[in-house]
């Protein structure tokens, strides 16, 4: 479950980025998001690698 605390963790940030990109027209922001969606994609694989190991188990 702590992964599951890193999920909820990077989209709460990603949430304030976001909206600062959008409504703020906040370029850095933009970058911050993108760096963000690539990280919670890493850890979402890992996730769903643990999940198959542990199905065939």
């Amino acid at each position: 479950m702590n992964r599951f605390s890193e999920i909820k963790s990077l989209v709460d940030e990603l949430e304030v980025d976001m909206e600062k990109f959008y409504s703020k027209n906040n370029k850095t922001a933009g970058t911050r998001a993108r760096k963000l969606l690539q990280d919670l994609k890493k850890l979402a694989q890992e996730v769903r690698i643990d999940i198959q190991e542990k199905k065939k188990d």
